[in-house]
């Protein structure tokens, strides 16, 4: 709180603040229709870039690994194809909840860590990597599924596509190719001949299953709904591992001999072409010459070859730093592995003045700023694609005076019956006639419970099944029949069964809490129907 604007700020406890200048909680999806909800963390699952998927060297069974506090760890330990794909899933969350699909919407979500860095880990290694880029900032291919889901303010404005993983197999291989796309359908192709089409799930991932490896190109061609092509990308097997190739990345004008600068150099193990070998892991020694100071890399081994001058590449690349002394001169760095011939790189680093033992030098001067993004648009980047249509009254089973609750806007408020399946219901009125083809609900205990449900348009069965679990919103995809008035029923006991149990807040909830985790008697279902937010969406007709 800002005493002097008057302002509050803040999340988990202010989602009901109208005050608040936005909300949102860590893990869980929020959405408002006063102030924007911002989700702080998201996708905490973790996993090594070394290690590419069960079909690549060095063959890391995915989701291998320790315990942690006794239970699973699967989620930690995760491959790049599995982790990339649960980006995707976790992303689209929020995506579906954007504006442009309702009253109430979510303002996006920050990525809980962007780059792995030395902070609580729950995996097998002992930092956390649940980074789209590795220390170095190396891209994952999660970085890369990032990059085509985010290409807009709120919707897709660019269209692009991505195929996760490689493509240099051993003879015999049969496995899934994931593409991430933005889409309305896309093809795949080995070496020119059509694949079977595709799964399309979470809107941007297609999987493609049992497709052969062959050595050659593997291409994807994303195209509109109407059949015109809007992106393609491919990949291509890379030939044996050949020599080393050193890059040196410093900043835009070099690197100053003021005993902190960093210079890095990226070291690849490539073909003949110069094409990167996705499954080298050569181990590379390092010798430096000149005013500068040993930083090294990292990889993973013992102390994560901290300081190390000899490591190896993963997946085919690595890099390492080197600091500037105080004097100014030639730096060279050696590079050498078994097999390929020395590789070297050398620069210079530039004279800063000091005088009376204090530097006039600031290293932010020379860094310039990326503007090539524009400044945020005045008008929407989006168009509305459903509408909410408002509840006018509704009345229960039980509980009458508190079922406003179930729409009030509030995420911290609930409806709920007593227990009894008679009394398990609600209908509401609507404030106009709707063809309802989508029930977005927010029920308590979103991540672990399952209610069996009935819902009725009017005396017409629109939709039955059993909800999904999830960290916060389903959406129903009811048969949309015209009606004013919409009937909830639960029609048996939910079932809970955690879907996100490794997954569990940092911060642990207070007993009570619409979650359940821990809750006080969140584990008495009985016919327990309890809503904490419910909108009726009706599909706007181009």
């Amino acid at each position: 709180y800002d005493p002097h604007g008057g302002r509050a700020i803040g999340s988990r406890e202010m989602l009901d603040i109208r005050e608040a200048e936005y909300g949102g909680e860590m893990l869980y999806v929020n959405k408002s229709e006063h102030h924007p909800m911002v989700q702080t963390e998201y996708c905490r699952d973790e996993g090594l870039r070394k290690y590419w998927d069960d079909w690549s060297y060095p063959y890391h069974k995915h989701g291998d690994g320790p315990l942690y506090r006794n239970a699973d760890a699967s989620a930690y330990n995760q491959n790049q194809d599995q982790l990339a794909i649960e980006m995707v899933r976790r992303w689209y969350d929020f995506y579906r909840e954007r504006p442009g699909m309702g009253r109430r919407v979510n303002s996006g979500g920050a990525k809980i860590i962007f780059s792995d860095t030395q902070t609580h880990s729950r995996g097998a290694e002992n930092y956390r990597r649940s980074g789209v880029v590795d220390p170095l900032r190396i891209p994952k291919d999660a970085y890369y599924a990032h990059k085509v889901m985010w290409d807009g303010w709120v919707d897709v404005e660019n269209h692009s596509s991505y195929i996760i993983g490689h493509w240099n197999y051993k003879p015999g291989v049969v496995k899934p190719v994931y593409v991430v796309s933005t889409g309305d359908s896309v093809q795949l192709f080995v070496n020119g001949k059509p694949q079977e089409m595709p799964k399309r799930d979470y809107e941007f991932l297609y999987t493609f299953n049992n497709v052969k490896w062959e050595p050659g190109v593997i291409e994807a061609v994303s195209y509109d709904k109407a059949g015109k092509e809007t992106s393609r990308t491919s990949k291509k097997t890379v030939g044996e591992p050949k020599a080393l190739k050193l890059t040196l990345m410093q900043g835009p004008e070099g690197t100053y001999a003021d005993g902190a600068d960093i210079a890095m150099v990226q070291v690849e193990v490539v073909d003949e072409n110069g094409n990167r070998c996705p499954l080298a892991n050569d181990m590379v020694s390092f010798a430096l010459e000149g005013p500068a100071e040993w930083r090294g890399g990292m990889a993973q081994g013992p102390d994560n070859y901290a300081l190390a001058k000899e490591l190896p590449v993963e997946c085919g690349i690595t890099r390492v730093l080197v600091r500037s002394g105080f004097e100014p001169g030639k730096v060279k760095l050696t590079a050498t592995a078994t097999g390929y011939a020395p590789e070297t790189v050398e620069f210079n680093t530039i004279p800063v003045e000091v005088e009376h033992g204090l530097s006039k030098f600031n290293p932010s001067a020379a860094l310039k700023s990326r503007l090539d993004r524009g400044e945020t648009p005045l008008t929407p980047s989006y168009y509305d694609k459903k509408v909410d249509v408002k509840v006018k009254s509704a009345k229960a089973g039980y509980a009458n005076d508190k079922v406003a609750n179930s729409y009030d806007d509030n995420e911290l408020s609930e409806w709920r019956n007593d227990g009894r399946l008679e009394t398990a219901w609600i209908t509401y009125e609507l404030e106009r006639p709707a063809e309802i083809d989508d029930i977005c609900v927010k029920l308590t205990g979103w991540r672990q419970r399952s209610y069996p449900l009935e819902i009725y348009a009017g005396d017409e069965l629109i939709w039955s099944g059993d909800t999904d679990r999830s960290l916060g919103y389903v959406h129903l995809n009811a048969r949309p029949v015209r009606s004013r008035f919409i009937t909830i029923k639960l029609k048996g006991s939910a079932a809970d069964s955690d879907a996100f149990g490794q997954i569990v807040e940092v911060v642990e909830p207070k007993a009570g809490e619409l979650d359940l985790f821990k809750a006080e008697g969140g584990d008495k279902t009985n016919h327990e129907l309890r809503i904490v937010e419910i909108e009726f969406l009706e599909t706007l007709r181009k």
